[in-house]
């Protein structure tokens, strides 16, 4: 009883050895000049890292939160240490940060103190 399972997947291992013997070539990847990732030839530019986070008092007692960025152009800016940030940015370093909804950052990473307007705040100085 054991031979009939037994001669009938030799037969079986048998009929498909003789299947289709071609070569198959598999390529992974992008194949030579096709161009339709242009997203794999795009010049990607990655967001700068965090140079240093700050908490800031202003004079009214407003607590702001800063993530100055390591291109000293940009900043995040935030009223509420779990919120959502806003960016600020400038056209070069040094200079004003301004973003959406009339907020404003002046000051660098290495200082303990910065101007900070956020909306319905007025621009104030502000502490580490």
């Amino acid at each position: 009883m054991t031979r009939a399972p037994l001669t009938i997947m030799l037969a079986a291992a048998a009929a498909l050895a003789g299947c289709n013997n071609s070569d198959h070539n598999i390529v992974q990847g992008q194949v030579p000049g096709d161009d339709t990732n242009a997203a794999a030839n795009a010049n990607v530019q990655l967001p700068p890292a965090i140079a240093a986070s700050k908490i800031y008092r202003c004079a009214d007692n407003q607590v702001v939160y800063v993530d100055w960025m390591a291109d000293n152009k940009s900043a995040n800016i935030r009223t509420d240490p779990s919120g959502s940030p806003v960016q600020v940015a400038a056209a070069e370093a040094g200079k004003p940060m301004t973003g959406p909804g009339g907020y404003e950052l002046s000051g660098s990473a290495a200082g303990t103190t910065a101007k900070i307007a956020i909306p319905h705040h007025p621009s104030q100085s502000c502490k580490v």
